[in-house]
């Protein structure tokens, strides 16, 4: 594992920055993709998977990899949300950061290894925080309308 795959930097151009807008900003198909309702980032995500798969078959570990699929997750997920996610969907490029974290492995692997695994943790702590603040309102809210019955 030499170089980044010209593949992956293609399709993360083309994902991410093929289009530049008035005053130098640049977006990518991907964001078009996500307006489609209902499918649009499903497809997207399948899309950026395949970068994703790439890196894999390149070699690239799993930590690594790893941090790649929760740029794709962030993207995929937060893209699904109506009007605000579609903006969000041409800002965050997900595509783009995982051709960079494949180039700066490849240039400095055990730095972007150490940096994946702290950040993955903490993605994975300050989501189960969010999964135990809603199991906690939803018992809430459950006890409000049961006291709410009671009474």
């Amino acid at each position: 594992m030499k170089t980044k795959s010209r593949f992956i930097e293609r399709l993360s151009w083309f994902l991410d920055e093929s289009i530049t807008l008035p005053g130098g900003y640049k977006i990518g198909l991907d964001g078009f993709i996500g307006l489609i309702p209902g499918v649009g980032d499903f497809i997207g995500g399948l899309l950026s998977s395949v970068i994703i798969y790439k890196a894999h078959q390149i070699g690239v570990p799993r930590m690594v990899l790893g941090r790649m699929i929760i740029n794709m997750i962030i993207d995929t997920v937060l893209g699904a949300i109506p009007i605000a996610g579609d903006a969000f969907d041409f800002i965050w490029k997900a595509n783009k950061r995982n051709a960079v974290l494949l180039e700066t492995y490849q240039q400095q692997p055990q730095q972007v290894y150490r940096k994946s695994l702290i950040q993955n943790i903490i993605f994975i702590a300050v989501l189960l925080g969010i999964l135990v603040l809603m199991i906690a309102l939803i018992s809430w809210v459950i006890g409000l309308v049961i006291t709410a019955i009671n009474s």
